[in-house]
């Protein structure tokens, strides 16, 4: 019996060790995307603080955090900032994807990658999506 005892302790605590070796990773790389968009790294592990920085990020408003609270809707508008996180560094709903599903190996990647801030995705989805009609050519003008 206290062979099993000792086995399980033993499970148990490399299984501890890797828990903590990812969640300082991902403290790390957390750290690092705040300093990439030009916020304080000191403040990704402020409890509250955080989301109030990760929002002014991803160029939402501060009462959004109000959003968070409320069951259900926090997970669509957690889903929703990982997006608008994603895309405010450049990277796709794809990446949003890897963001969502396998945060330890994507969190990383945006933040030690070559990833560059380029601001809230607000402002960049609406630039990019303008139509320019100096630029537009008929069909029958592409001959």
């Amino acid at each position: 019996m206290e062979n099993y005892v000792a086995a399980f302790g033993a499970i148990f605590l490399i299984l501890l060790l890797f828990a903590l070796g990812i969640t300082v990773v991902l403290i790390i790389a957390q750290w690092k995307i705040f300093t990439k968009a030009g916020k304080p790294g000191w403040a990704s592990i402020v409890p509250i603080y955080n989301i109030i920085v990760l929002l002014e990020i991803v160029g939402k408003p501060t009462w959004w955090i109000l959003l968070f609270l409320i069951p259900c809707v926090n997970i669509v508008f957690l889903v929703w900032t990982i997006n608008l996180l994603s895309k405010s560094f450049g990277k796709d709903e794809g990446f949003t994807v890897g963001l969502l599903l396998l945060g330890f190996i994507f969190y990383p990647i945006l933040a030690f990658g070559d990833a560059v801030y380029v601001g809230p995705a607000a402002a960049e989805a609406n630039a990019a999506n303008r139509f320019d009609a100096d630029d537009y050519q008929q069909p029958t003008d592409l001959n």
